[in-house]
């Protein structure tokens, strides 16, 4: 395999200690996890205390101040590696948090990131919608504005953390008529109307908690929207492009760990004798469809 170049010693002695932690931290868990369909709170603490959580957060915030996104990265490898791909820490990391991060005031950082980056406060985004999906320009929950509060209405799906998620920026509609102004609300555990859906079975990420949510007239203090409350669209579309390097990094790492795992299949069964390298395969068919079939059956003992 061609070594890669982009990483530095200091990225690898990280990645030495990541490796390290996940092996006793996460390892372990991954398959009560699965079972259980999400992770416990504790790894988020856990992973904090070891400043895994917003290494981007400036110190003042309690993160270490590096924006290095290599180093999220390696956290990210790490993890399809010796973890499991439904504990989302990077999504609440380097996806939600850049919201409060970017565009929150000194008051609204000092209020959330020190608790983020210790792991207190698990974040998720709500953008995706039952009838929507996540195409922004089709999103139905509102926001009506009053004098000190904006009031939500609305319902949100397939969100990831989102059963363990204190702090969800939602997205929703502030403008009125053809008006596509949306603004960004960040909704608290425990505020009246705000409730959780079940939990979604999915094909995969069975540790994941992707939830749905709901809105009913939830009532926001204007000190809980984040920058101007009709830019969330652009808001949201810068985010999305950090988002989209986020998956693709996990995807590539996801196949390179599945490559390793069947080149070591592979080489343990060329050691063993030729005599015990055969894998039966089933028997071949026969009558007007024998070629086809044939065909699929020696196709499937050879890559056995």
């Amino acid at each position: 395999m061609t070594p890669r170049t982009i990483f530095e010693p200091d990225h690898e002695i990280f990645r030495a200690a990541v490796r390290k932690f996940f092996r006793a931290e996460v390892t372990p868990h991954v398959d009560r996890w699965r079972h259980q369909g999400v992770v416990d709170r504790e790894i988020f603490l856990k992973a904090g205390e070891q400043g895994y959580l917003l290494m981007w957060a400036p110190e003042q915030y309690g993160g270490l101040g590096v924006d290095d996104m290599r180093y999220e990265q390696i956290v990210q490898e790490e993890n399809f590696r010796h973890g499991d791909p439904g504990l989302c820490l990077t999504l609440h990391s380097r996806v939600v948090a850049p919201y409060i991060g970017q565009h929150g005031t000194d008051a609204q950082k000092q209020r959330w990131l020190p608790a983020a980056v210790r792991g207190e406060k698990i974040l998720a985004v709500a953008m995706s919608e039952p009838a929507a999906g996540s195409d922004l320009a089709g999103m139905q929950a509102r926001a009506e504005e009053h004098d000190d509060h904006w009031v939500l209405h609305g319902s949100k799906t397939y969100i990831s953390n989102g059963l363990l998620a204190d702090l969800v920026v939602v997205a929703a509609r502030t403008g009125r008529g053809a008006d596509r102004a949306i603004g960004l609300f960040v909704v608290e555990e425990g505020m009246a109307g705000f409730r959780r859906g079940r939990k979604l079975d999915k094909l995969g990420l069975d540790a994941q908690d992707t939830a749905e949510m709901f809105f009913d007239g939830v009532v926001v203090p204007k000190h809980n929207v984040l920058g101007d409350p009709t830019h969330g669209f652009r808001y949201l579309t810068h985010a999305l492009a950090v988002e989209r390097l986020q998956i693709a990094l996990g995807a590539i790492a996801h196949a390179q760990v599945a490559f390793e795992r069947h080149a070591r299949v592979r080489q343990a069964a060329h050691r063993l004798r030729p005599a015990d390298r055969h894998v039966p395969g089933p028997a071949l068919p026969h009558g007007p469809h024998a070629r086809r079939g044939s065909t699929r059956c020696r196709a499937t003992s050879t890559t056995a």
